[in-house]
């Protein structure tokens, strides 16, 4: 099994202003020369983390991370003015700009590979080659199974179901993401907090394979609670700022690009019927349903994508 890279440190960072409200945070890593690929965090709203620049041969790789508007580094923090999947697209375009490069790598997982796809789709003409793992399409069907009463997982990770949904009044349980944007837009700093751990505490506890439903989740941490929540709310809410469907449709637009899929077999979050239905849309991909959940960090997931960023530079260096 392929492991990640040794860390890395970047050789480069930048502060982007990409309107009069947002500047983002950009790290370059590796090697300048190389191959250059996009990393394209999840959430929205959950940042990126030093283990993200280790899928990629430092040697070969020129590895360009950010954090999305309102998430990490990137100011202001949390903030959902001018905050839709355009803006971010319109965003990666400006740093592809910034570090000179003419053509890269698209590689994004859970709402990064949202993201990558819905970039990919408006500029394929940039796009050197995809790896998408935890596959998310955006799709209504997809944001009830995991947040509303009516979807799947509450029988998986009950117990977690169980604290996220008695965070809710019962009156109110017809919609939770409606219920849980209220508290999480509302003016009481304490009750907009609790809400970002509860929602945070779901979703970043049901990632991985091996589950311990008391365990701490990946987003725990307040700061970055908040940001993923009520960006996620903000996101969820408004369809995440796309057309029914679209990033299917639009798939064709795709199909000369390199392109590989990975996804856990008992990937909770995003399930895996979603990665079928994209292999279908993009039959020339490559397709690896692997034995992981949803996290990146699962190590099925991270031996995939590994051996995907190596055969890219394989191929293009």
């Amino acid at each position: 099994m392929r492991e990640l890279y040794p860390e890395i440190e970047p050789f480069r960072t930048h502060r982007l202003a990409v309107s009069d409200r947002h500047t983002l945070y950009i790290e370059e890593c590796g090697n300048p020369a190389g191959v250059p690929v996009v990393f394209l965090h999840g959430g929205p709203g959950a940042g990126i983390s030093p283990n993200y620049r280790r899928y990629f041969d430092p040697a070969r790789y020129h590895i360009v991370l950010f954090d999305q508007r309102g998430a990490g580094q990137s100011t202001p923090f949390a903030d959902l003015t001018d905050n839709t999947t355009a803006h971010l697209v319109a965003d990666i375009e400006a740093i592809r700009e910034l570090v000179q490069v003419e053509r890269w790598v698209v590689f994004g997982g859970s709402w990064g590979s949202t993201l990558a796809l819905a970039y990919a789709e408006a500029h394929p003409e940039r796009t050197l080659g995809l790896v998408l793992r935890g596959i998310f399409l955006a799709r209504d069907e997809e944001l009830r199974w995991f947040n509303e009463m009516d979807g799947g997982a509450q029988y998986i990770f009950p117990e977690r179901w169980a604290r996220f949904r008695d965070f809710i009044p019962a009156a109110e349980r017809d919609n939770m993401t409606e219920a849980y944007w209220r508290r999480l837009d509302g003016d009481d700093e304490a009750t907009r907090l609790a809400a970002a751990q509860a929602w945070s505490a779901y979703e970043g506890g049901s990632t991985t394979l091996v589950h311990d439903p008391d365990a701490p989740g990946d987003f725990d941490e307040p700061h970055r609670a908040v940001s993923l929540a009520r960006l996620e709310a903000h996101y969820f809410r408004h369809g995440m700022f796309l057309q029914p469907d679209q990033l299917l449709r639009d798939a064709g637009k795709l199909r000369h690009i390199p392109t590989t899929i990975v996804h856990g077999r008992y990937d909770i979050i995003c399930p895996v019927k979603t990665a079928l239905d994209l292999h279908r849309a993009l039959p020339e991909a490559e397709l690896h349903i692997v034995l992981a959940g949803h996290s990146s960090a699962d190590p099925a997931i991270v031996d995939a994508l590994v051996q995907a960023t190596d055969k890219l530079a394989d191929r293009y260096t």
